[in-house]
């Protein structure tokens, strides 16, 4: 049987001379500790290897030391990625994550309602969530403080977000093949699902049709193809495309999956990446450098890093003014894009 002693609070006042309240603000970061203090208690801390009760903690500090996330299709690369960046923050704080995954619209309203209440979390993060009129309501009126990671609205000015502008990176990425000499190029994208309201993809799709106006090329409609996301619906729109009487010589995929459907039908038609087809990705998730797939990237997991550190200051200080971040994207050249066969 173990004899190890269980270190307390009191033993670590002890060892530092100090009473366990001194203790307790000290490892909370309170103001009404100074320096000096705070320096030997936490030496103390360490020495002892002391972890704090965190139920004492949660009655001492009057906070659930909680944070929740509200996310759809956790699964995603792109999702996984964000949310990698804001555990990786959360893991040297003393807050644990709740994570709320959002699969169907009518789990939407009750995953707002739950966690946006202080009894349960310190603060809520919204990722990759397309938001409603009726969702902004609810933020609009939430008690904690709140961070938009990946999402926004023009009526919740108020609330801190980070974000990037897709319309940008979507006409880098046509950019880049009309660049390269391509004028016969197709977008393959996301459906419009006004169930859950998803817009990104149709951003990378304005983005696309900005840079083929400005370079003089005519859109044609049989080069756009939207479908449920995911690799094989897009295989499967791919194959269409490449059967066209006159099939595009490279495709703009709105994600870096759809990519890889893109691949699988070239594969799969015997055509040759690049020399007959350039296929082009977004978000750079790891698959995309594992298949030295050309892609827009996105700074996913910093979007989680930022997000999370803008929430835990709005803890600390609720009138810290709003911050609106816009990432940028970075066209990354691999070895999926050529010059069109002459």
């Amino acid at each position: 049987m173990s004899t190890k002693k269980y270190i307390t609070i009191r033993d670590v006042a002890q060892m530092a001379a100090v009473s366990p309240g001194t203790v307790s603000r000290a490892i909370n970061g309170s103001p009404l500790v100074n320096a000096v203090t705070r320096r030997q208690v936490l030496e103390v801390v360490e020495r002892l290897q002391y972890v704090p009760n965190p139920i004492a903690q949660r009655l001492s500090t009057r906070k659930t030391l909680a944070i929740g996330l509200i996310v759809p299709f956790l699964t995603r690369p792109a999702v996984s990625e964000r949310l990698y960046g804001a555990v990786q923050v959360l893991a040297r704080s003393p807050y644990d994550l709740v994570i709320q995954n959002i699969e169907l619209p009518e789990q939407r309203e009750a995953c707002l309602r739950d966690l946006l209440r202080r009894q349960r979390v310190d603060g809520v993060i919204v990722l990759s969530l397309p938001l409603f009129a009726e969702d902004v309501a609810q933020l609009g009126s939430a008690d904690v403080p709140i961070v938009l990671i990946d999402t926004s609205h023009p009526q919740l000015p108020h609330i801190h977000s980070v974000t990037v502008d897709d319309v940008v990176g979507g006409s880098a990425a046509a950019g880049h093949l009309l660049q390269l000499g391509h004028t016969r190029i197709a977008f393959l994208g996301d459906r419009v699902d006004d169930r859950m309201g998803f817009v990104s993809s149709h951003s990378r799709y304005a983005g696309y049709r900005n840079a083929l106006r400005a370079a003089g090329v005519a859109l044609r409609p049989e080069y756009y193809s939207e479908d449920v996301h995911g690799r094989h619906p897009a295989r499967a729109q791919a194959l269409k495309l490449l059967q066209l009487p006159d099939p595009p010589t490279a495709i703009f995929a709105a994600s870096d999956t759809q990519a890889v459907g893109v691949l699988e039908a070239a594969r799969e038609m015997g055509l040759r990446v690049p020399q007959d087809l350039s296929v082009i990705g977004y978000d750079d998730v790891e698959m995309a450098d594992i298949l030295l797939l050309t892609t827009i990237r996105q700074r996913l997991a910093d979007s989680g890093r930022i997000g999370v550190q803008l929430l835990l200051d709005a803890i600390q200080k609720p009138d810290l003014p709003p911050v609106h971040q816009v990432l940028p994207t970075e066209l990354v050249v691999r070895e999926t894009t050529a010059p069109p066969a002459p």
